[in-house]
């Protein structure tokens, strides 16, 4: 729906009273949780530590405890309050002529969810479009420029394959030039990372793609300075923040960027299939949607929303997980995925043949671990296979080992777990 028709539909008395009734509803026990979980009072650090609260948090997920899930960095489950609003929305826009659900109603409830992630993120609501996932939001930005021949964009080695596979297709198709520049493994100067991008900058250069979080490892890149690199020289600098937004501890300001794409199904416990688009708002215009705008839209964030007909309830659900992750708390919930790292890794730091591929200094709760003598595509199968625990073997030649990831739902047995099955794997092998 174009953003005019969309307002008046607000604005009429009988639509408005419509979409009031369907604004997100909090049932008694998710607000008696948020209130639990906000009313905790000590320091992140502390809090981490403490196992009842954790405990509250864990019973608000429906996590089959048979099987061990430390892959949350692919994709999370959502709690039982998000589910729940997801069916909600979805038996709405069943009931009543979906019409009437899908494009008069919805719209008002995704401007109040626009309005709350800019509000918990420090930008102008004007400046979010509400997207599928992280994939989408880069892609729009990916595409959106006009390049032409011989045209180079500047990335890593270590982003994911399907933001390498965009700039592929374009290199096919409108004949630029893709250079990638090696990242250290582990991290341990940030100031080298924005030397090696710096030093790979020509006078070619019309893009530069960076990983907030990298996918592989977990570290934590210089975000803020790579954008003020690419401010300086005018290039533009596009951010993939699918690993560290609602995990890392900022605020979109803070970073300086442009351009910001992420997934909220991952650490804002989103439904499946929800991302996030952030565009400074003097940069809207120049950037091409995926899918055409309507007239008018030129300046609109809405323009990146434009996908035709769509399910509403995932989107309308992102509501009740923003106020999950913010009853935890933002610091809190970074605390406590430290300390689920810091477990497992202490643990398995006295054993000689382990191997960290992420600096915990500049990392959230993800963390790369190798064994020598043990291939992690083949020791995550057998940890799977064997013991229905889930981790990500990484096969990358910069940093092969087994991608782990927890969450605020794991417990501390969880994690020991773990580390009992990789002592087990490396005292008697994996046949």
């Amino acid at each position: 729906m174009h953003r005019r028709q969309a307002i008046a539909t607000i604005a009429s008395p009988i639509a408005a009273a419509a979409a009031s009734s369907l604004l997100p509803v909090r049932t008694a026990s998710a607000a008696g949780l948020a209130h639990r979980l906000s009313g905790a009072t000590g320091e992140p650090s502390a809090i981490a530590r403490d196992e009842d609260y954790w405990a509250e948090v864990q019973r608000a997920f429906t996590q089959n405890r048979g099987l061990i899930n430390l892959n949350n960095g692919g994709v999370s489950p959502a709690p039982l309050v998000v589910q729940d609003a997801m069916a909600r929305h979805l038996t709405r826009a069943n009931s009543v002529p979906p019409p009437i659900a899908l494009w008069r109603e919805a719209p008002a409830q995704r401007e109040a969810i626009r309005a709350g992630l800019a509000r918990a993120w420090g930008v102008d609501p004007e400046e979010l479009a509400i997207t599928r996932n992280t994939t989408e939001s880069l892609h729009i930005c990916q595409h959106g420029f006009d390049l032409s021949q011989g045209d180079e964009v500047l990335t890593s080695d270590q982003d994911y394959p399907r933001m390498l596979n965009a700039f592929h297709q374009r290199e096919r198709r409108d004949g630029i030039k893709l250079v990638q520049i090696p990242l250290p493994v582990p991290m341990d100067d940030p100031a080298e990372v924005v030397r090696r991008f710096e030093t790979a900058i020509t006078p070619r250069t019309r893009m530069i793609l960076c990983a907030h979080m990298i996918n592989l490892t977990g570290q934590v890149l210089p975000v803020k300075e790579l954008c003020a690199l690419g401010e300086a020289r005018g290039i533009p600098v596009i951010v993939d923040g699918a690993h560290a937004f609602a995990h890392m501890d900022f605020r979109l300001p803070d970073l300086g960027c442009r351009y910001y794409g992420t997934s909220l199904h991952k650490w804002l416990f989103a439904p499946h299939g929800t991302g996030l688009l952030y565009v400074r708002r003097n940069s809207i215009e120049g950037l091409w949607p995926l899918f055409a705008e309507n007239p008018g839209q030129e300046n609109d964030i809405r323009k990146f929303e434009e996908i035709g007909t769509h399910p509403a309830a995932n989107f309308l659900a992102i509501a009740e997980a923003l106020a999950f992750h913010e009853a935890i708390g933002q610091a809190r919930k970074l605390a406590r995925l430290r300390f689920l790292r810091d477990r497992w890794m202490h643990a398995l730091r006295a054993h000689d043949r382990v191997r960290f591929n992420t600096n915990p200094g500049h990392a959230g709760g993800i963390a790369n671990v190798a064994v020598e003598g043990l291939d992690p595509v083949e020791l995550s199968s057998w940890l799977w296979r064997a013991h229905r625990l889930l981790v990500v073997g990484i096969a990358h030649e910069s940093c092969p080992g087994l991608r782990v990831s927890p969450s605020v739902y794991t417990t501390l047995e969880e994690i020991d777990r773990f580390v009992e099955l990789m002592e087990r794997a490396m005292a008697h092998g994996i046949g």
